[in-house]
């Protein structure tokens, strides 16, 4: 419960962020500059949630916010990885949150309808 003396925190999210019943992998690879300084370059996850502007991952490697890295991800019910760069937001423990660069016109497309089958299906379930 939120005191009266504590300041409201405002959502920064733009997208509703859409839990994942049956999580999925993702392969990160960091790029730029901490590629070179960092011991855990390339990395195996798992997406917890998801929306259009990013992600939930679990992950045995590190993270800080800041890190940059190059996502592919396995999104279900889909032939080829959805492949985007994205930015690391926040750590916590084995989670991170990524915030994804710019999406292709081909990655948006992808994600949207997974976003919309994966929502339409947790809602008759």
């Amino acid at each position: 419960m939120r005191s009266i003396h504590e300041p409201m925190r405002s959502e920064l999210r733009q997208q509703p962020r859409l839990r994942i019943l049956a999580p999925f992998v993702c392969v990160f690879s960091r790029i730029g500059l901490t590629r070179w300084l960092s011991a855990d370059r390339d990395g195996l996850g798992v997406v917890l949630d998801v929306s259009l502007k990013g992600a939930r991952v679990m992950s045995a490697v590190t993270m800080t916010p800041g890190d940059q890295l190059a996502v592919s991800l396995r999104l279900p019910n889909q032939i080829s990885t959805m492949n985007t760069d994205a930015t690391v937001r926040w750590g916590n423990d084995q989670t991170f949150g990524l915030e994804f660069a710019t999406l292709s016109r081909t990655a948006e497309m992808r994600l949207r309808k997974y976003l919309t089958q994966t929502s339409s299906t947790q809602l008759t379930a």
